[in-house]
């Protein structure tokens, strides 16, 4: 038993502190992921050093102290995704439909035919604008009966699982098609306008993963989400950056694209919001995000029912509450943060000049 427990102790010491080396290959960054799981194997864990060791023995206290450790650091990232957290973003008290945004993203997975199922799900929740990622022709010409309620759209069919679609009730007044690391991964940059006549900046992005069958690291996913960070962080207009961004809420990039664009996370305080892998529900990981600056507070996120495809829907609603909510903050970047963002970006070649600026004031 001492073996086993040893053995299992430095599987999750490992798991916890490989990641801090900021390495970009899939196995380490892999290590982001399952932190709710590595949570629970350390709780398991020390339970187990108390109930089969003497925790007298020098070696079990050592155990003891290494798994602590461990289950405090897995902790301080999955607790702001949990109830007992302050929320980030307030709750909205406003009620002016002509001030609302509500958006439901969807990876609807390409080789998936259940088009009928996310058609059901718009035209019951009627948002304001959809975003579908890995949808092809044939998700286009599905998808086409929207256009009669949601006539504004932006269309990037594709076939390499990269596809993008955005369907807006809402005016899009700019918008254009990027391809900002990747040749054939691109993102969509527009302003929408609410019916408030108010200008939205919205960014749609769905960067590849770092995986053994996509990009070995993750230097082209962190890329994207840095120069993506620091546009918008000059941003004179409002601003929403949403998409599958095949990163966890948790984890080390996604937490610096928070500090680095100043945008809000509406999970924090209210919930993890998995929504990927649908038929995996004790491996499932927040991989949908919608972020947005202080101009809005949040009236809804909701997890939608499956459609058929490996991501469940997110639906966010949120209020554009302007000056009234400028007082939320988000999480700041210090100066090795800012320099980290930094390399990132350069190590591929990039920069924020790199990225639409829909809206942008001459």
């Amino acid at each position: 038993m001492l073996t086993i427990l040893i053995f299992f102790t430095l599987f999750i010491a490992l798991t916890t502190f490989l990641p801090l080396s900021r390495h970009t290959h899939w196995i380490i960054r892999g290590m982001d992921f399952p932190r709710l799981q590595f949570t629970i194997l350390a709780i398991i864990l020390l339970l187990a050093h108390f109930i089969f060791l003497d925790p007298q023995i020098v070696t079990t206290q050592a155990l003891i102290i290494s798994t602590t450790l461990c289950l405090i650091w897995q902790l301080s990232w999955i607790l702001p995704y949990t109830f007992i957290y302050p929320k980030e973003v307030k709750t909205s008290t406003e009620y002016d439909a002509d001030k609302q945004l509500s958006i439901i993203t969807s990876n609807v997975l390409t080789p998936n035919r259940n088009a009928k199922a996310l058609i059901k799900l718009v035209k019951k929740h009627q948002p304001d604008v959809l975003v579908t990622l890995e949808s092809d022709l044939w998700w286009e010409e599905q998808l086409n009966v929207l256009e009669t309620d949601m006539p504004y759209t932006v269309k990037c069919p594709l076939d390499n699982l990269y596809g993008m679609h955005v369907f807006s009730r809402l005016p899009i007044a700019e918008q254009e098609i990027s391809y900002l690391v990747e040749k054939d991964v691109p993102s969509i940059h527009t302003t929408i306008v609410l019916r408030s006549g108010d200008k939205v900046r919205v960014h749609f992005l769905h960067p590849a993963p770092p995986s053994p069958t996509e990009n070995a690291e993750s230097a082209e996913r962190d890329a994207e989400l840095m120069i993506v960070a620091r546009s918008v962080a000059d941003s004179d207009l409002p601003v929403i950056v949403t998409g599958d961004l095949n990163d966890v809420a948790w984890s080390a990039t996604t937490r610096l694209f928070r500090k680095i664009s100043g945008l809000l996370d509406p999970r924090v305080g209210r919930g993890v919001f998995n929504t990927f892998h649908v038929d995996c529900p004790l491996v499932r990981w927040p991989l949908d995000h919608l972020f947005h600056s202080k101009h809005f507070s949040l009236q809804k996120i909701k997890r939608l029912p499956s459609i058929g495809s490996d991501h469940f829907p997110l639906l966010t609603q949120l209020s554009f509450t302007a000056r009234r909510c400028n007082n939320q903050a988000g999480i700041k970047a210090d100066a090795a943060e800012d320099k980290w963002a930094q390399e990132i970006s350069e190590a591929q070649n990039v920069s924020k000049n790199d990225v639409p600026k829909p809206g942008k004031k001459n």
